[in-house]
């Protein structure tokens, strides 16, 4: 079944993505703008306008999809050619592409250069990936924490069976998500609940309905909410560090002012930035299109 609605999501996004009409031809092979396109959470969509912005000031065409869907809708669009630009995240991309690694390397370096070689075989080229990283974490209350003496996601394993969770739809089957704790760190939890976003997430854990929230490292209300991450321990997550992916018949077309202008975004993008770019969406009510052009106008 969950296959079945995977297969259905992926042909309803690329009709959505390519305004398909039954009977419609297919999409034109050399479209007339770069097409961008972001996950389904704030901080892809903001993170594709900066890289966006930067492809708009070097006077090349471009267009954006915001909230496509999950890597199992974008990736495949990609490959299939019906969007250009992807901005991903190192670790995690190379998991999708490669699921049955037997040996998956743990140097940024090492594993760019696998998903290079992977994506590659698939029309894709992986830029070079930018110093900006943000991983899963996994946040309880002050409160908790002190209560009960967790500080790292091991102190959960004797907690956990009492504990609800709360963390995005497709947490359950992810290997740095709910799987990976449950065979890296042998955590179940007794109640699972599935989150609309991270603010509800952190709204779920301050009214005390779940006690454990999946929230990502950069998440700019860790700053100001009263909730800590606790400490990946036993090295669940990998180095996610940001990487522009596009499909390689683009650069045909558009050349080095393209390239240029994506690797350009990645030498200056600073995990720093990235959370001060999830404050200015997130807690300050900037459009994502907003953030990115105020960050470039910064630089």
């Amino acid at each position: 079944m969950r296959a079945g609605r995977g297969v259905v999501a992926v042909l309803l996004a690329l009709c959505v993505l390519t305004g398909c009409e039954r009977g419609s031809p297919s999409p034109p092979d050399r479209p007339d703008t770069i097409r961008f396109a972001s996950y389904d959470f704030p901080e892809n969509q903001t993170l594709v306008e900066v890289y966006a912005e930067a492809v708009r000031r070097r006077g090349l065409p471009v267009s954006v999809q915001h909230g496509i869907g999950t890597r199992e809708v974008v990736s495949p669009a990609l490959q299939q050619g019906v969007v250009d630009v992807v901005v991903d995240y190192l670790g995690t991309a190379l998991a999708f592409a490669r699921p049955q690694f037997p040996r998956p390397p743990e140097m940024p370096e090492q594993m760019h250069a696998v998903l290079t070689r992977t994506m590659g075989g698939r029309g894709v080229d992986v830029l070079a990936a930018a110093d900006a990283e943000d991983q899963n974490g996994f946040a309880v209350t002050t409160d908790f924490a002190a209560a009960h003496d967790v500080h790292r996601l091991s102190d959960l394993t004797g907690l956990a069976g009492d504990l609800a969770f709360g963390g995005p739809p497709e947490c359950p089957d992810r290997p740095f998500c709910l799987l990976g704790l449950e065979q890296v760190y042998g955590v179940r939890f007794g109640a699972v609940t599935s989150m609309p976003s991270r603010a509800a997430t952190i709204e779920a854990l301050l009214a005390g309905q779940i006690q454990v929230g999946m929230l990502e490292t950069t998440d700019a209300r860790l700053a100001i909410a009263p909730v800590v991450l606790l400490a990946d321990d036993r090295g669940l997550q990998p180095r996610e560090n940001v990487v522009p992916m596009v499909r390689s018949e683009v650069f045909d077309r558009w050349g080095e002012p393209l390239r240029e202008a994506l690797e350009s975004t990645s030498a200056r993008l600073t995990t720093a930035d990235l959370v001060a770019l999830n404050r200015a969406v997130e807690l300050q009510g900037r459009t994502p299109a907003e953030a990115a052009r105020a960050w470039w106008d910064r630089q």
